[in-house]
Formats: C-alpha cells, sequence, structure tokens
C-alpha cells in the first residue's frame, strides 16, 4: 500500500487551478446550454442543510495576479470562516490508494468521469481526519476546523483539519 506523496497533491492542486479555475463552463454539444460549473452542479446534487458552509460560499474568490503568480483574493465572507469550526459536504478524493482515509480532497462535485477535472480550486478542500473513514462515492458531512489559504505552494486554498463525519439523525439514533 503506497502513500500519496506531496507532489501527487500538488499535480492534483495544479491540474485543477490550471484548467477549471480559468477556464469558463463551455456550452453542452447537444443542447448549446452551457454547461454547469462546479458550483452549481453541486447544488444540483447535494442537499441544502442548515448550518452547512456552501460551495457557492467557498467559491467567492477571485483570481489576481502577481507577476506570473495567480494569487486568490478571497471574500470577507470566506474570509470570516478562517480558523472556525464548520460543517461541510461534498464528495471524497482519495489522495492514497486504500479503502480508509485519514487525509483526502472533499469536491463539490462527484470524480465519476475518469477523464475530467472534478473542480477548480475554489471547489476542493484539503482534509485530514481524526479517525480513518472508508471511501464511498456518495457524499459525505464533515465537521471540522476550516482554514483559508492564500499562499500554499500546491494551489489549495481550503484545508479543514480535526475533521470527523456528521452523522444523519437517523444514523445517530440506532
Amino acid at each position: 500500500m503506497r502513500s500519496a506523496s506531496t507532489p501527487t497533491l500538488v499535480l492534483a492542486a495544479t491540474l485543477s487551478l490550471a484548467s477549471a479555475w480559468v477556464c469558463a463552463a463551455g456550452p453542452d454539444p447537444h443542447t448549446g446550454a452551457a454547461l454547469p460549473n462546479a458550483v452549481e452542479y453541486a447544488e444540483r446534487v447535494l442537499p441544502v442543510r442548515q448550518g452547512f458552509v456552501s460551495w457557492r460560499t467557498l467559491s467567492n474568490v477571485k483570481p489576481s495576479f502577481e507577476g506570473a503568480r495567480i494569487v486568490p483574493v478571497f471574500s470577507q465572507e470566506v474570509l470570516n470562516l478562517d480558523k472556525r469550526d464548520v460543517h461541510v459536504q461534498g464528495f471524497m478524493i482519495p489522495v492514497e490508494t486504500t479503502r480508509r482515509h485519514k487525509h483526502f480532497l472533499l469536491s463539490a462535485v462527484p470524480p465519476s468521469c475518469p477523464f475530467c477535472l472534478p473542480a477548480g480550486p475554489e471547489a476542493l478542500i484539503e482534509v485530514r481526519t481524526t479517525a480513518e473513514v472508508d471511501f464511498d462515492h456518495k457524499p459525505i458531512a464533515l465537521a471540522g476546523k476550516l482554514a483559508v489559504r492564500d499562499n500554499d505552494p500546491r494551489g489549495i486554498f481550503y484545508i479543514l483539519t480535526d475533521a470527523a463525519p456528521v452523522l444523519e439523525q437517523s444514523e445517530a439514533k440506532n
């Protein structure tokens, strides 16, 4: 069992940044309608949950250029979440080749297309959990401490630490 190295995360974040954040959604070749971006798609596939930070909120970031570098400029709403305990939901993207994970990416959209990048950096959160979590293709809800990063060398905007799955009411009663 090989664990993911920092270069794996760097590659994932760099590819995501280069292709998804800078590019706009193009038209659907079948209907001509604009394809949804990651946030719009997340709003279609994830339930609205009271007390959860939405992907729309996390997407309130704009690119700024400092020389050849792209630097994120976060909204005040996003900056107010820095170092706060939050609840988030999304889809697990493993960074290791194991069934159980303590380190993974959380995406606004499911990573179901093997040829597509799931989202830009505004729609990804690096997650470090307190206990191992089984991989699943279904959405996962997590609670933890969110950090907003404006200078991560890997291009990851958010990290959730001390994270743990949030149990549904029906699960908590069993």
